[in-house]
């Protein structure tokens, strides 16, 4: 159980702007595919799930966050172990091995890497001052590289690049000069990212990112998604056509409508005043991460909290940079709007373990 002295010190406008965001979540799955499913359709799992994703945030507040970064390389072997399995003996499901079935339940283990990538380099750059500069970044590189390459070659590649924000935010949090974050980042985009595109990219993922470069390319197939979304946010105008009321969505002309496109569900309904709306939830909910992450108690809570914000975040600017057409469509969920089990639980036990941290502050 929660010790009550906790609870003077619990977030609640941040629980407040999360719970808003995940009802507006419920709003658009029903209107992206309630023509699609019956009284039990997505709408309906993503009620239930939001239910155990509370859940999940009750039982991540009743330990201590500090229990939890002690035991952050067991559970990040265990969930390397759940990639392996999905790479060694997952089926594939629309082309890619994501899944791990159990029943007539089914998970994503990379969804759950991300948070223990967080817990692992925060519980180790947290008490690594000690430790020359070079071995942090090695170290570090290898937290990060095993789960980036089994992800990877799922494929999937937005979940995959995720990781790369959160790694360069924590290690510049540890006092890495920026010339040898700007060395690396460099590396990686002049060196690394040509080799990758040329030898071990998919093809629809190599067309996926010519089509950012040129939109008219194939305008029926790789560029549909992205024309599509463009043409429900432009069709929203100011105001939007009304909930249930776009075209491109009540018509299924846009795809995955209901997990990587819903946002773009939002600007053809609500417009541009409710997907700033929308932009200023999560705004809100970033700020209180950020300020987490100042009042935090000691370096690995201040490295955790900056981390899971940061990571967050990035799913947030990918998502709708790919729906607006400013990065390649990578088939990254937004979060709290979409529809998916695995990826509301991740980030809902990302703000239990923000609430955790900011709970505990004054606890010595």
């Amino acid at each position: 159980m929660i010790d009550r002295r906790l609870l003077r010190n619990f977030n609640y406008p941040l629980i407040l702007l999360v719970f808003i965001t995940c009802l507006i979540g419920l709003a658009m799955i029903y209107s992206a595919s309630h023509h699609l499913q019956d009284i039990h359709g997505f709408y309906a799992r993503q009620l239930i799930w939001m239910g155990i994703s509370l859940a999940g945030i009750a039982f991540i507040l009743s330990i201590n966050y500090q229990t939890i970064l002690r035991h952050s390389y067991g559970l990040h072997f265990i969930v390397v172990l759940l990639l392996l399995a999905v790479v060694l003996f997952g089926p594939v499901v629309r082309g890619a091995q994501r899944w791990i079935f159990i029943g007539p339940l089914s998970f994503a283990p990379a969804e759950f890497a991300k948070i223990t990538v967080v817990l692992s380099l925060a519980y180790y750059l947290g008490g690594a001052e000690e430790v020359k500069m070079l071995k942090k970044i090695l170290t570090s590189l290898l937290i990060v590289f095993i789960p980036f390459v089994l992800i990877f070659i799922q494929p999937d590649l937005g979940t995959a690049l995720t990781l790369l924000p959160t790694l360069f935010v924590m290690l510049y949090l540890t006092g890495i000069k920026k010339r040898h974050l700007l060395a690396i980042a460099l590396f990686g985009i002049l060196i690394v990212a040509p080799f990758v595109y040329h030898f071990f990219l998919e093809e629809y993922q190599r067309v996926r990112i010519q089509v950012l470069l040129n939109p008219g390319l194939d305008p029926l197939g790789a560029s549909f998604s992205l024309n599509q979304s463009r043409i429900a946010i432009g069709s929203g105008g100011i105001l939007g056509r009304g909930w249930l009321g776009g075209s491109q969505t009540q018509l299924h002309f846009l795809p995955a409508q209901y997990t990587d496109f819903i946002f773009s569900v939002v600007g053809e309904e609500w417009g541009f005043a409710g997907a700033v709306g929308l932009l200023l939830l999560y705004i809100g909910i970033f700020k209180s991460g950020v300020r987490i992450a100042c009042e935090a108690k000691d370096r690995a809570s201040s490295f955790l909290a900056a981390g899971l914000t940061t990571m967050l975040a990035s799913h947030v600017l990918i998502n709708i940079g790919m729906t607006l057409g400013i990065v390649p469509v990578v088939g990254l969920p937004l979060p709290f709007l979409s529809y998916g089990g695995s990826s509301l639980l991740m980030a809902m036990l990302s703000i239990g373990l923000l609430l955790n941290i900011h709970m505990r502050r004054f606890i010595i």
